[in-house]
């Protein structure tokens, strides 16, 4: 007679299913344990009843078992994630390429400027080109014009001022002499004075020679003495 299939389905009865429970987890248990041995692997199993009761069976540590899963699910994620430095590397690769294409055009550019590489240009691009130069060279001599203008006003400018400055010497210098004039008349009459001084003096002193010549000679004939001039 066959076994009937028994449904698989939550077990209502407190008693019947704890029964169950136990049964089923010595069951489980063995099935882990002849899967470590017969196959040399590490086995790890928790299980947790309806009333929260921790069961857990490992053939070689269940600390070891969490950590290796542990370390496995970050492998995981890593390998599910592009490497940041090959993304960087991407990055820096197409950025280069855009430089590289850039400072290609704008070489380009430049060398048409300059009246260079013209042969495979049409004349819709030469005329563009054209427009290009002449606006530039209006910029560029409108600046030129703007700083010669700025140039001749500083120049103007300090030409004034070199003016005032000369007219405030001038006016100093002018005052100058109206300053010393009394100090020279001064010194003049003081020379005058002086001179007739010493002309004075002079005067004094011939005829007061003159005067002790006499009396001397007057003397000497008193005396009847030989007088020797």
């Amino acid at each position: 007679m066959a076994r009937e299939k028994i449904q698989i389905k939550k077990i209502d009865n407190t008693t019947a299913r704890q029964v169950t429970f136990s049964k089923r987890r010595r069951g489980l248990f063995k099935k882990a344990e002849e899967l470590a041995v017969l196959c040399d692997s590490d086995v790890g199993l928790v299980v947790f009843s309806s009333t929260g009761k921790c069961f857990e069976y490992s053939n070689c540590g269940m600390q070891q078992i969490l950590e290796r899963h542990h370390l496995q699910s970050k492998n995981l994620e890593k390998l599910q994630q592009p490497a940041p430095s090959l993304e960087l590397q991407l990055v820096e690769d197409v950025n280069y390429t855009k430089l590289g294409q850039e400072v290609a055009e704008k070489s380009s550019l430049l060398r048409r400027y300059r009246g260079e590489n013209l042969e495979g240009m049409g004349i819709e691009d030469l005329q563009q080109l054209e427009k290009c130069l002449e606006a530039g060279l209006s910029r560029i001599i409108e600046t030129k014009g703007g700083k010669i203008m700025r140039e001749i006003c500083e120049l103007e400018n300090k030409g004034m001022r070199l003016m005032e400055e000369n007219e405030v010497l001038r006016q100093q210098v002018a005052r100058i002499p109206n300053v010393y004039i009394p100090h020279r008349a001064n010194s003049e009459n003081r020379m005058c004075e002086d001179g007739q001084s010493s002309e004075s003096v002079t005067n004094l002193c011939i005829s007061g020679g003159a005067s002790q010549d006499y009396e001397s000679s007057d003397i000497s004939l008193r005396l009847g003495l030989p007088y020797s001039g």
